[in-house]
């Protein structure tokens, strides 16, 4: 089974990732640390060597060959990915994949991305107060997509332990 995390950037699915992989004894990938070596160039240089449509070519290619390639895998998606090409119905009908949006609030969200604004090309230039708005924006046009997910998970009151655990337990079969 592979069990692929999305949801907006800052949401906990690298973090996340990493400790249900741990707890379910396979491997974890990052799709965006997978592409920044496969590509040689942080996510920020490609962004601005390449540009945003070349690189969410190369996300919805690394995706599929990702998934084709495995059996057992804890894949994090960048928030963007799933709304580009048809990788989010490529995910959804895959047979061996099972999708689990991470949901943050807006205020969650922004706390955490002000304090990163460096490594997130898709912000890196906006002024903090305006954070709020634009995540609220993108989660408005992201979300037909995130709300296809098999399995929706609200993050906020919950620690990274407790989001792994009600992961686990939508996942087993009862």
């Amino acid at each position: 089974m592979i069990i692929v995390l999305l949801g907006y950037m800052g949401s906990g699915k690298s973090t996340v990732g990493q400790l249900l992989a741990q707890n379910s004894n396979t491997d974890f990938l990052d799709l965006d640390e997978y592409i920044e070596q496969n590509q040689q160039a942080t996510i920020a240089e490609i962004f601005k060597s390449k540009g945003e449509i070349v690189f969410r070519k190369l996300e919805s290619e690394a995706v599929k060959d990702l998934i084709n390639q495995s059996d057992n895998l804890v894949l994090a998606l960048g928030g963007g990915t799933p709304c580009y090409g048809d990788t989010m119905a490529f995910l959804v009908e895959h047979p061996n994949v099972i999708t689990v949006t991470l949901n943050s609030s807006i205020k969650n969200l922004s706390e955490r991305l002000i304090k990163e604004k460096a490594k997130r090309p898709l912000i890196a230039s906006i002024k903090d107060e305006d954070i709020p708005e634009f995540i609220a924006k993108h989660l408005f046009e992201r979300s037909f997509f995130y709300n296809q997910a098999e399995i929706s998970i609200q993050t906020d009151s919950l620690s990274v332990a407790e989001i792994v655990t009600t992961i686990i337990s939508k996942i087993t079969p009862k």
